[in-house]
Order: structure tokens, then C-alpha cells, then sequence
């Protein structure tokens, strides 16, 4: 109970400082006054009121420990990767990660005063806990980006295939990607979100070789990375697109099946260690301690 009050009154603490700075220190909207001038029933909401707040609260955090440009680059290329695509995500994470750093201990503090425990005993606690908020954000976001890839991987033999009927039917590729987006929209989000942007990206004025690579640095996906250099190729020699993409998806479906033989394999050494901790020594137990008992009871006689 005492550790839920202690946590609780942290957050709440740490809730009204933001919301404090948010207050005191925003910009007046001159959009939002023009609009509650002509009607004022409109209320006041900002198109970014919360990333707005998220933005703002991040931005004076993140500079008391400022990133290295090679540090930021890394970062802004792994959020992307992770799916977090706004120009703000490095500071917002740089905020998080000098939050938690900095709350995890201080939590451990508050557990040691409230518990009555000598400050002395704590020290080796707030260290393990500054370390834990120090690498949990980072953590989180190699889970995040390593889901992401995986879920490109298991969708990208399906687009090809789809992408391998559209070119056969007569689309060009970009017309090919936006349908193939469409009807993977359901089934497989994220592919359908990152051939969205390659055909923006086309809309706007950029090659499509650029678009192309930009697609492959956005995901970070092997597999997509070797389908990216073989449009560009295809591309720049000409070659028939719908028969390159054909060969690939086969070879693509053939690494799919090793794959997926390879965890098949992987599984059964896998399985040894929960057994051997797990269920042999249950066996054991039901297996000779009917034995054991009567060992007992023969030399206790």
C-alpha cells in the first residue's frame, strides 16, 4: 500500500509540474482567438493539444543532456524504423529516457523514506534503478522496431505476389504499389502505411529511385532492402519488372520456408531446458516416491 501511495504521489507531483510549465509558458493561438472571436461557443482546442503539450513539456528536458548529432541521427533513424516518424519523436524520447533516469531512483528514495529505511542501504537500489530508467526506454524501442521489421518480413511475400498481378495485369509500378497498399490496408497496416509514403513522396516530385531507398531506410527490412535495389536495377536497364519481381518473390517464399524450418529446429532445443527444470523432476517425484517410501518404511522396521 505504501509503495502505491509513494508512486502515485510522484506521478501526480510530476503531472502538475507539467502541466504548470504548459500553463505558464504556451503561446496564444491566433487561430484559436480569431475563432472564438467569430463564434464564441467554439471551444478552445488546438489541432496539436496534446502533442502540443507533449512537445513542449519534452523540449526544456531534453536540453539539460543534449544528444551528439551522430547520437541523433541513430535515434531518429531507429524511431523511424519503430514507426515514429515525427520530427520531435528524438526529443520526446530524450525526454523519457532523462525522466525515467531520473524518477526511478528518486521512487526507490521515497520507498526507503516512507519505509523507514537508512538512506545508506538505498544507494545500490537507486543505482540498479537509475540504470533500469536509463535502458528501458532504449529497450522498449529495439522491441518496437524488431516487431515492426517482423511484420513487414511475414507481408512482404504477400505484396509481392499481389505486386507481381498488378504489373502482369498492365499498372506501372507506382500504380502497382498503391493498389497492392490497398488491399494489404487490412491484413498487413504497415505495409500498406510505407507504400502510401513511397507514392506521396513520388506525388510530391521526388525519383522513384529516391522514394525507393527511402523506403528502405524507414523499415531497415533486409528483404526489402534487396527488393529496392532490384526496381532500381530493373529500372534503370529496363528489364520487365513483373519477371524480376516473380523471381524474387520465389526466392523470398523459399527463405520464408527456411525460416520457418529453422525455428521448427530451434524449438526442440528450446523445449529442453523448461522440461528438464519442469517436468523431469515432477516425473521423478511421481515415479520413485512411491519407491522411496517403501524403502522407508522397510528400514524403519
Amino acid at each position: 500500500m505504501i509503495i502505491v501511495i509513494t508512486i502515485s504521489t510522484f506521478f501526480c507531483i510530476a503531472l502538475g509540474v507539467m502541466c504548470i510549465y504548459w500553463l505558464v509558458s504556451r503561446e496564444a493561438s491566433v487561430v484559436n482567438a480569431r475563432l472564438s472571436e467569430m463564434d464564441p461557443s467554439i471551444g478552445i482546442l488546438d489541432n496539436d493539444s496534446l502533442g502540443s503539450l507533449v512537445e513542449r513539456v519534452a523540449a526544456p528536458i531534453s536540453q539539460f543532456i543534449p544528444p551528439s548529432a551522430t547520437e541523433a541521427n541513430k535515434l531518429q533513424k531507429q524511431l523511424m524504423q519503430a514507426g515514429y516518424r515525427s520530427p520531435d519523436a528524438p526529443t520526446i524520447f530524450h525526454a523519457i529516457q532523462i525522466v525515467s533516469f531520473v524518477a526511478f531512483p528518486s521512487a526507490v528514495v521515497l520507498m526507503c523514506f516512507f519505509l523507514q529505511r537508512p538512506l545508506s542501504s538505498s544507494f545500490i537500489w537507486s543505482f540498479l534503478a537509475a540504470a533500469v530508467g536509463f535502458y528501458l526506454p532504449r529497450y522498449v524501442l529495439r522491441r518496437k522496431m524488431k516487431n515492426r521489421q517482423q511484420r513487414i518480413t511475414w507481408g512482404l511475400a504477400d505484396a509481392l505476389d499481389l505486386i507481381v498481378v498488378t504489373v502482369e495485369a498492365g499498372l506501372g509500378l507506382n500504380a502497382a504499389l498503391v493498389r497492392v497498399g490497398e488491399e494489404l490496408k487490412e491484413v498487413h497496416p504497415v505495409i500498406y502505411e510505407e507504400f502510401e509514403i513511397v507514392n506521396l513522396e513520388i506525388r510530391v516530385g521526388r525519383s522513384r529511385e529516391e522514394s525507393l531507398r527511402n523506403l528502405a531506410e524507414r523499415t531497415g527490412v533486409d528483404d526489402l532492402r534487396s527488393f529496392v535495389a532490384l526496381m532500381i536495377q530493373a529500372d534503370k536497364f529496363g528489364s520487365s519488372i513483373g519477371r524480376a519481381v516473380r523471381i524474387f518473390a520465389d526466392s523470398l517464399r523459399t527463405k520464408r520456408r527456411q525460416r520457418a524450418e529453422q525455428a521448427s529446429q530451434k524449438a526442440a532445443l528450446k523445449l529442453v531446458f523448461p522440461l528438464t527444470i519442469f517436468l523431469f523432476p515432477t516425473i521423478i517425484i511421481v515415479i520413485l516416491g512411491p519407491a522411496l517410501l517403501n524403502l522407508i518404511d522397510a528400514f524403519s522396521n
